[in-house]
């Protein structure tokens, strides 16, 4: 905080030390007369720390206020923070010592130069800068989320300068990213302002406060009188904060180009509880960000491979999701796939999504790109019957692609297929009863409780908590239910519901080559009501509102005769079902620990929170990273399909990290 010292007494005097210095002009008519434009340049200091240390210098509060924020914003580890106007660091500091990619920037160079003390003296590599919040030292599309804390918005004379806050968020942040504000409410402290009041800081200081409204009521106009009980007053310092509306903080993002918009609580704590002025009352505030990226994010990238990422398609329906068409969790799901691949370097992209022109468009790309990227797990218009006709095309027009080919995708589409391989292969799976379409009556001849699913499908569509049936009574109601939401003309499969781990195993590469086994994972169930089953169905993967939703993944704690008995089967499941790139099995135990297959998954959720990801996450991979070694492994395999004896220049290509694994 700056400290205005004003005195009327002669040098002289002050130099023998007749009196003491006044450092205070006393009583003021009008306060707003006495605040500059540029009074947050000099304010925030030694003195700010102390006067406002019961909020902003408390290690818990600022935990706790951590714990919202990363809640609120579902804050991923590998996504880039930028903390602005972070004072002296302290939410920033926490991010890091959590693991997040997070650097900070304010224009007060006393608390900058005290976040790096912090940070040298704890050893963390982190960041900060000095800067003007309205002329952002960041390039375009950098940030995935920045925050705002500590009711740092509002400080400037103009509403058209906290715009252009505003706009330079908008310019720094990437597609999809998101903002956080932390701001009074204007409201609130409008009608409820102490006009004036005081608070002792500590046994030797204390504060005085004077507060009015603004000539035009939008500003909040502060005075602070810091007095030492020994050296008399150290400060008299004026500054103004706007008052924002909820609405007009609302109308002010969107003019920005933000939207979805929310407000949330969040409580100001403080051990001395006396007078917390600006920050009595507050609430955060999230948006978001849709943007195209800039052109200046590609530059330079003419010689590096082109790559074309077939993708399902926004515009038409999808009948395996909740709402039956692409929501705002899709688009954010296909920009978080779009920010990671623009972090690869030697790569440039075209993304392609529109299903009616698909024919064309792939011919007009023939040997003007290096490959597909196949992301298209949607199907070919969206129909997951159809997953196999987009590399079917691409086998007809000749152009190389990631991913399995037709065959395998007709194989593992079929559940009963890949039960048929398994046991044919010697890998245990489930006691199961094929149900055609025609069938009216059947023995399921197997133990109950059993889980009643389609033949064929994908996310996990028609798999829910009704599925699980316990009686033969309850199997008969299954089974009608759930040929009533998919049609009689589905075949259905009953298949023993087994009560141990539900674990799944990830692999990258081609077993011919180089391949990694990714870190097996367990779904943990430990959140959800005792009387829900406990599987991992269409609520945990589409339905936030569900229990299921609660789900998470750990690493799978398994025997090592069990992981390896896994593993080995994978692997031969991988090459017998003609798996490529990249495959996810998905396994559970019996009452025994007996490992036993559910599925085999070709072409997995690629999304960034997906189970793939997971895995790959917990094998010290980034997203970016996942989807990196993905296209590697792809670009091995052609490379040894078309010459012959390659294999040892092909292997390359990979990182060398990659560990060769044999069945």
């Amino acid at each position: 905080m700056t400290d205005e010292i004003h005195t009327d007494e002669p040098p002289d005097s002050r130099r023998k030390g007749k009196h003491r210095d006044r450092r205070t002009i006393g009583p003021v008519p009008n306060l707003e007369e006495h605040v500059k434009s540029d009074w947050w340049r000099g304010i925030f200091n030694r003195l700010y720390l102390k006067t406002d240390g019961d909020v902003v210098d408390d290690q818990q509060i600022t935990e706790r206020e951590i714990d919202r924020i990363a809640q609120v914003l579902h804050l991923q580890a590998d996504e880039k923070i930028l903390d602005l106007c972070c004072g002296q660091g302290r939410h920033t500091l926490e991010l890091v010592r959590r693991g997040y990619d997070a650097e900070g920037l304010d224009q007060s160079h006393y608390l900058i130069q005290r976040a790096r003390s912090t940070a040298k003296k704890e050893g963390l590599q982190v960041r900060f800068r000095e800067g003007d919040a309205r002329r952002l030292p960041y390039r375009t599309d950098t940030y995935d989320a920045v925050l705002v804390l500590g009711n740092s918005f509002g400080y400037f004379d103009s509403v058209e300068e906290d715009l252009q806050i505003l706009m330079e968020l908008r310019r720094i942040l990437k597609p999809w990213g998101r903002v956080l504000l932390d701001v009074a409410d204007g409201e609130y402290l409008k009608e409820n302002f102490q006009a004036r009041s005081w608070e002792w800081i500590d046994n030797a200081m204390f504060v005085c406060r004077e507060r009015s409204l603004s000539l035009d009521s939008q500003r909040l106009i502060s005075r602070e009188v810091i007095t030492d009980v020994d050296k008399g007053v150290v400060a008299d310092q004026f500054y103004a904060e706007r008052l924002y509306t909820p609405e007009a903080l609302r109308q002010l993002l969107e003019r920005a180009g933000f939207s979805g918009i929310t407000f949330h609580d969040i409580t100001t704590e403080s051990q001395r509880n006396q007078d917390l002025g600006m920050m009595e009352r507050r609430h955060i505030v999230t948006a978001v960000l849709k943007k195209e990226w800039s052109m200046a994010k590609v530059k330079g990238r003419e010689r590096a491979k082109h790559v074309a990422v077939m993708l399902g398609d926004p515009a038409k329906a999808d009948a395996m999701k909740p709402s039956c068409v692409f929501d705002d969790d899709d688009f954010y799901t296909i920009d978080q796939m779009k920010a990671a691949l623009r972090e690869l370097p030697g790569y440039r992209f075209t993304f392609l999504c529109k299903h009616d022109t698909m024919i064309q468009d792939l011919t007009k790309l023939k040997g003007k790109v290096d490959y597909i990227f196949n992301l298209c797990d949607e199907g070919f218009n969206n129909d997951p019957r159809k997953e196999l006709h987009v590399p079917a095309l691409m086998e007809i027009l000749d152009i190389p692609y990631t991913g399995s080919a037709p065959q395998s995708l007709a194989f593992c589409y079929d559940k009963s297929l890949v039960r048929g391989a398994a046991k044919e292969m010697g890998i245990p799976v489930p006691d199961a009863c094929f149900i055609t379409p025609g069938d009216r009556t059947y023995d399921v001849g197997m133990k109950l409780p059993a889980i009643v699913k389609p033949n064929t499908g994908d996310s996990s569509y028609g798999i829910t908590a009704k599925s699980i049936a316990h009686t033969i009574e309850e199997l008969s109601n299954v089974i009608s239910s759930l040929r009533t939401t998919l049609g009689y003309d589905r075949s259905l499969l009953v298949e023993e519901f087994l009560p141990g781990k539900d674990i799944s195993v990830g692999i990258i590469g081609n077993p011919s080559g180089y391949c990694a086994v990714l870190p097996i994972i367990e779904e943990d169930y430990s959140a959800l009501p005792p009387e829900l089953p406990r599987l991992c169905g269409y609520e945990a993967k589409w339905l936030p509102d569900s229990p299921y939703w609660k789900i998470v993944s750990r690493p799978a704690d398994l025997p090592e005769e069990t992981e390896k008995v896994v593993v080995r089967c994978c692997l031969a499941l991988f090459e017998r079902l003609e798996c490529r790139d990249y495959c996810r099995f998905d396994w559970r135990l019996d009452e025994h620990g007996n490992p036993k297959l559910l599925e085999v998954n070709p072409n997995p959720g690629w999304c960034w929170d997906g189970h793939l990801a997971k895995m790959a996450r917990y094998a010290g991979l980034s997203y970016p990273e996942m989807l990196g070694r993905i296209l590697k492994a792809a670009e091995e395999r052609f490379g040894m399909e078309q010459e012959t004896g390659a294999r040892e220049a092909g292997k390359e290509s990979l990182p060398a990290d990659f560990t060769r694994q044999t069945a």
